[in-house]
């Protein structure tokens, strides 16, 4: 007797078609799981068995044989449970053969024969919808399985629920998509104190998805900027949503199945390791830098991050996606995230303070500096130095600009850089960061006393082609968020005054 339930492998974001096919026949009693299952799977054989007595049916006393092919594949994960159930018993004749062949199974088992949410049901949803299949999953995670645009989701509680809607018994609902509602924070711009050319640098940034470096003494307000860069983002387009949270979903961090369209704001630690933040591990799992996708990564204390976990953000900062090549996988995530990051300008953070900085000032200051390479400084478009708050704007009882009326600004300068894309014919940018080659030529409208001031500062100051371009692409939104054809003179004197030089350092 052989039965098939089809299911899926993931690889990175990749869905894989797995087959699952059973054989009962006779012999001794035996239940074996093969195709290079994990422990997981291997695990499996017990939920199965107390699921199935749970709904008071016992396995067959004959020997019973699972086949994951392709047999070359590694397996991993709970959510062969479901399938692994349902192929016995479709091959006990329970549930006939047919009424499961046109369906993706996944979901995990409880012992009482519930069925537990499992990572990746978004993904899965998308690939059955591609390839003309229905799906059985979960009943947690139907609402995020109707994000994909499937019409033929089984959402089901338990096992019983499942079978009795197999058997035409009862009918289960269609689940409907849900949206996360949107988390009410009390942080906002106006609570910051003084800082204005800070804000300023903040506002750019969050217009163009320019990448910001601050630098300033303790306590001057650079976590307290960084943690309001949400508040002034636009929210996540429905493509940009659903990218997003298919690698959350994967990582397991997608709860109640709704989706969220406000952009991801990741803050790790900075004894964070490699693979946490760039992805990998032994099942090659996302990273920091994937699950910013379409946001923000902040690091705060940059220099105390290792430093090849830092030099290894280069790559994705420019590419956009990060590949990771492990002994059992190899897999790609995207990573395009802004990058905001916060350091000391020394180790004891007082440099240039005659009253507070240490004895080893200033080469202490270079000592430390030193720990951030070039070529990741130079991937900063943005570079400030926050000074510390002065006692009077410490105590002004007034209230800054709120964040509604600059993200208004930042909605309006996206607006104008997604027009223009769109009418170059390059309907997949969103922001000016994204700008390269032929499309930076055709974007910047340079006017000649300001292409003049660039070309002699950058002779000037040796300044690289990375930096030189990534000049060009911040004058642009400068431009931008003024509702400018051309970038001016202004303009790019502005965003050249954000090339920065450290303190400890002569211009």
């Amino acid at each position: 007797m052989l039965a098939h339930v089809h299911t899926i492998a993931f690889n990175g974001l990749e869905t894989l078609d797995v087959d699952l096919q059973l054989q009962i026949s006779s012999g001794l009693p035996a239940f074996n799981i093969v195709g290079l299952p994990d422990k997981t799977i291997a695990e499996s054989k017990e939920r199965v068995r107390a699921a199935l007595n749970s709904i008071g049916t016992e396995l067959p006393a004959k020997r019973i044989i699972v086949n994951l092919a392709p047999a070359d594949l590694l397996k991993e994960g709970s959510h062969f449970d479901l399938p692994i159930a349902l192929a016995i018993l479709a091959g006990m004749g329970i549930v006939a053969a047919e009424d499961v062949a046109d369906y993706i199974v996944i979901g995990e088992l409880g012992l009482d024969g519930s069925i537990l949410p499992v990572n990746g049901a978004l993904p899965v949803a998308i690939h059955a919808n591609r390839i003309s299949k229905g799906l059985i999953c979960p009943e947690t995670q139907g609402s995020e399985a109707a994000w994909s645009g499937l019409k033929d989701i089984v959402a089901a509680p338990n096992l019983l629920a499942l079978i009795n809607h197999l058997k035409g018994n009862q009918r289960l609902p269609q689940p409907v998509a849900k949206q996360r509602k949107s988390s009410v924070s009390d942080m906002d711009m106006s609570d910051v104190k003084g800082q204005e050319t800070a804000k300023r640098a903040m506002e750019i940034a969050a217009a163009g998805a320019h990448n910001l470096l601050m630098v300033g003494t303790p306590g001057a307000g650079k976590s307290m900027l960084a943690a309001r860069m949400n508040t002034i983002l636009p929210p996540l387009t429905t493509e940009e949503a659903l990218e997003t949270c298919m690698i959350h979903s994967i990582a397991g961090e997608l709860k109640n199945g709704e989706i969220s369209f406000e952009r991801p704001y990741r803050d790790p630690h900075h004894s964070a390791s490699t693979p946490a933040l760039i992805g990998g591990g032994r099942k090659g799992v996302p990273g920091e830098i994937s699950l910013a996708h379409n946001g923000v990564l902040f690091l705060d204390e940059l220099p105390e991050f290792g430093r090849s976990t830092l030099e290894a953000l280069r790559q994705p900062l420019e590419t956009g996606y990060v590949s990771i090549s492990r002994v059992n996988c190899h897999t790609q995530y995207p990573a395009r995230f802004q990058l905001i990051a916060a350091m000391n300008p020394c180790r004891c953070g007082y440099l240039g303070m005659k009253d507070k900085e240490c004895s080893r000032a200033p080469k202490c200051a270079e000592e430390y500096q030193s720990k951030i390479s070039g070529p990741l400084m130079d991937r900063f478009d943005i570079h400030i130095q926050v000074p510390p708050v002065s006692p009077w704007d410490i105590s002004d009882e007034r209230k800054g600009e709120s964040s509604a009326a600059i993200r208004a600004r930042v909605v309006a300068a996206r607006q104008i850089q997604q027009e223009r894309f769109d009418a170059l014919g390059y309907p997949h940018l969103h922001t000016n960061s994204q700008l390269k080659g032929d499309v930076l030529d055709d974007a910047v409208r340079l006017e000649g006393d300001a292409k003049q001031l660039l070309v002699g500062f950058a002779d000037k100051s040796k300044m690289s082609a990375r930096a030189y371009h990534r000049t060009l692409k911040l004058a642009r939104t400068i431009a931008d968020l003024q509702n400018q054809k051309n970038v001016s003179k202004v303009h790019m004197a502005e965003a050249l005054s954000y090339r920065y030089v450290m303190p400890s350092k002569q211009v």
